[in-house]
């Protein structure tokens, strides 16, 4: 399905009865509804990012909802589309850090192929409808890649923005990963602690710490 390391770690999560619903669920709105991301870019988080390239883990909540916003990664909205407002304030917070031009694009496909998995915990969305498949099941789906990723023997950086995300701190027990938790970059809530977090150098410094090499963070 997805063409990478995933394939073979998730194999027995799709065949569990709660995935299986989880896809025909999907697969009626997909036939009757405007549904969001495109049906062939739900994984692209996971096919951009095999398991084994993961460095960091920025998690989203649900899909953008208006047309041609949203296309399978957290945050990230395709070439030639508005820059949604909380993409604006993570790229005003990388600038801040390290000073590089904010972006005239906001798709984050270079940071996927770099090892930032770029994770909505609910992978799609009814058009103008937000959180409208935050039931159907997804939720445990993502919980669960979580615990995959929470298992892994090699140290991730977590970064969890606003209080959705943060309640998922507590599937990440492995002692070896770096949590970083702070607002929210949306509007309403970037400058309760996102703003001036210093998340993006953090996360550098520890996978430098590490072995593993920084992510350039720079877009173009």
């Amino acid at each position: 399905m997805i063409g990478n390391d995933w394939d073979s770690v998730l194999k027995e999560e799709f065949e569990k009865e709660y995935f299986i619903e989880i896809k025909e669920f999907v697969d009626e709105e997909y036939s009757s509804k405007t549904i969001y991301p495109p049906y062939d870019e739900i994984f692209n988080a996971f096919k951009l990012t095999p398991l084994s390239n993961v460095k960091a883990v920025i998690l989203g909540q649900d899909p953008y909802h208006e047309e041609g916003q949203a296309h399978g990664l957290a945050f990230s909205t395709p070439e030639g589309h508005p820059i949604p407002r909380s993409l604006k304030n993570i790229f005003n917070e990388i600038n801040d850090e390290y000073g590089y031009p904010i972006p005239s694009s906001g798709c984050l496909e270079s940071w996927a192929n770099e090892g930032v998995f770029l994770l909505n915990t609910v992978l799609t969305v009814e058009e103008g409808n937000a959180n409208s498949h935050s039931k159907c099941g997804w939720q445990t789906f993502t919980d669960n890649v979580i615990k995959i990723l929470n298992d892994q023997k090699k140290p991730i950086v977590f970064m969890l923005w606003g209080k959705q995300a943060e309640k998922k701190k507590e599937l990440i027990t492995n002692p070896i990963h770096l949590v970083l938790i702070t607002s929210h970059p949306s509007p309403f809530s970037a400058r309760r602690g996102f703003f001036g977090s210093n998340h993006f150098k953090l996360a550098n410094e520890f996978l430098n710490e590490n072995g593993l090499g920084e992510i350039n963070w720079k877009l173009e």
